[in-house]
């Protein structure tokens, strides 16, 4: 147990974590503050240390009274203590990868800061919890200029910080966001803070009307699913054009390559709008590996269409060559626009999981291609000089065709009088499934976190960017129409347009989430919470779960359950708070406190 001392200075540190109030200190001060914290964590471990050791919930090195003593040296700067703490972790990490001489001291300094920003907002009072997570700091960093402002929350995210991620507090914060009970906050300065929803507290089905809840990330979820099988339905239509056309000779746009290509440039907009966002007012770090797919997609959706436009201009055989190069060019978006369909099912953990596998294996391919590339150049060598040493060397191209045809192990190396099989094989496959296999342990491993860290990810990756009106693809065309009077009207006054083109565009869906926010969320609704929730959920601290009855006609025979109170049953339970060696610390503590009494005694006895 918490001996007295480190009790108090809990609940002096609890208190004064309540009495706090909203701050938005300068970047200096928040540096000055960062490298505190990180002047303590170099105390607290001189010497390299197991991260598993750190990572215990008992830890012996991360005790209450260390993490009491880091919530102290915040001083009034309590809110931002967990963004200083993830900063920190930054910078340790930062520091291990560019001194590898250090790498085990520093990544246990960076694991440290993690997880004692776990334990600070896990000591944090509810209604502080929020601000702690999702307030915006500034700090100066080592060129002088000021950062990007980002909450906690974020750059956890950005620096993969499972561990942090992975805390009920921290789910907390994203499933708020991600129901819209924390929404954006723009400022004249494109920034954005995350405040509670004015419409929580509110049960009305028209106070729940609003062109604002179309940005919650659950809703623009929904939405963007029900586009994107349209678009597939759609897409599986234009392909077949080709096959549909009873005369060859037909070369102008059939009606499904027009919606088609009219939604792929809604979806191009969108994407090239949301990434120059992030680079803009976030963090290049904010775009993932599903914005560079869509990027591939809307490339090769363009390109198709470029070549059919200029297929319908030329006449003569041209038309036709460029047709079908057009069409060509459109098939290969098939597997890349199934592959978006991955996002629909990742709210099921497995799918969830199986996705990051497939990213993180995709990145570990890049390794794979940078070494083939150099094994590739000796082999293209080696091959050429083969093929030349008869003193005929054929096409280069044909020795290229060799090589790939190697790469995908079915190789021909007949003309050159000799095997590489074996080569080929143990060098360039096994090399590919031992990254692959190694990603894939990684993810596994932890898929729990992992998941979390992702599914945070996902909700915060869709409000970073500050955008005031949301227009979803395929309707942010029409924002190309009103975008432009916002420079020449009061900004009222494009709030209002905007407020009334949304309005008609979206009553329907806007119509729906309201309804289903003033009468069928579970959180509002108690027929469908208890529907949908199990029948002893949240009763572990109900005093009737601790120490029941038995019903009547039981009661009357006598019967009882609780002859033995539960408090009385749990007093034999071990302290499972505190690792075995310091509840044995404890003791001998108190062992000592007691022979140093019996020694004052038997001291004033003999007197």
């Amino acid at each position: 147990m918490m001996d007295a001392s480190g009790l108090l200075a809990h609940s002096d540190d609890h208190a004064s974590m309540m009495s706090v109030q909203s701050i938005h200190p300068n970047p200096d001060t928040m540096s000055k503050l960062v490298r505190r914290l990180k002047a303590l964590t170099l105390a607290l471990l001189p010497v390299e240390v197991s991260p598993d050791r750190l990572e215990d919930p008992t830890s012996r090195v991360i005790t209450h009274q260390v993490v009491s003593s880091y919530i102290a040296a915040a001083g009034d700067l309590i809110e931002a203590l967990p963004y200083c703490l993830l900063r920190a972790r930054k910078e340790f990490m930062w520091e291990a990868g560019h001194n590898p001489a250090d790498y085990g001291e520093n990544l246990g300094r960076a694991i440290a800061c993690e997880v004692l920003a776990r334990r600070v907002i896990h000591l944090a009072p509810p209604d502080k919890m929020h601000a702690m997570m999702s307030s915006r700091f500034r700090h100066r960093e080592v060129d002088g200029d000021e950062s990007e402002r980002l909450s906690a929350i974020e750059i956890a995210i950005d620096s993969h910080c499972t561990i942090f991620l992975s805390s009920s507090e921290a789910q907390d914060v994203v499933n708020d966001l991600w129901c819209g009970r924390l929404v954006q906050k723009h400022d004249t300065e494109h920034g954005i803070e995350f405040v509670p929803s004015k419409h929580e507290g509110y049960d009305g089905f028209w106070s729940h009307l609003s062109t604002s809840r179309l940005s919650v990330p659950r809703y623009q979820n929904i939405f963007r699913i029900i586009v994107w099988l349209l678009f597939l339905f759609i897409y599986s239509q234009a392909v077949r054009e080709p096959l549909d056309k009873i005369d060859p000779n037909y070369t102008d746009f059939d009606k499904w390559e027009v919606v088609m290509y009219v939604m792929g440039l809604a979806f191009a907009f969108e994407d090239i709008q949301k990434i120059l966002k992030l680079l803009i007012f976030v963090s290049w770090r904010a775009i993932g590996f599903w914005n560079i797919v869509s990027l591939c997609i809307d490339a090769l959706l363009m390109t198709a269409f470029c070549l059919r436009v200029a297929g319908i201009s030329s006449s003569g055989p041209g038309n036709y060559n460029l047709r079908l190069k057009s069409f060509q060019c459109l098939s290969f978006v098939a597997p890349l626009i199934w592959m978006k369909v991955i996002p629909i099912f990742d709210g099921y953990k497995f799918v969830g999981t199986m996705q990051i596998c497939i990213a993180r294996m995709l990145q570990e391919s890049g390794i794979f291609f940078c070494l083939l590339a150099l094994l590739g150049v000796g082999f293209l060598q080696g091959l050429y000089a083969l093929d030349a040493a008869d003193g005929q060397g054929d096409r280069p191209a044909e020795v290229v065709h060799v090589l790939i045809q190697a790469l995908l192990q079915a190789p021909n190396y007949d003309r050159f009088e000799i095997r590489w099989n074996v080569a080929t094989v143990v060098i360039l496959l096994n090399i590919l499934i031992s990254l692959f296999s190694s990603a894939y342990d990684d993810v596994v491993e932890d898929a729990a976190a992992e998941y979390l860290a992702y599914f945070a990810d996902k909700a915060v990756g869709m409000i970073r960017a500050p955008d005031q009106f949301l227009y979803p693809a395929p309707f942010n065309l029409i924002e190309i129409v009103v975008g432009p009077f916002e420079y020449v009207v009061h900004p009222r006054t494009y709030a209002t347009i905007n407020k009334y083109v949304m309005g008609t565009i979206f009553f329907i869906p806007l119509a729906v989430i309201a309804l289903y926010e003033a009468e069928l969320d579970p959180s509002k609704n108690k027929w469908v919470k208890n529907w949908l929730s199990h029948s002893d959920q949240g009763f572990e601290d109900d005093p009737e779960a601790q120490d029941p009855e038995p019903d009547d006609e039981d009661a009357a025979n006598g019967l009882r359950i609780s002859r033995v109170p539960f408090k009385e049953l749990i007093s034999v339970f071990p302290d499972t708070t505190q690792s075995s060696e310091a509840v044995i610390l404890g003791e001998v503590r108190d062992l000592k406190n007691q022979i140093e009494e019996l020694k004052k005694l038997l001291l004033e006895k003999n007197r």
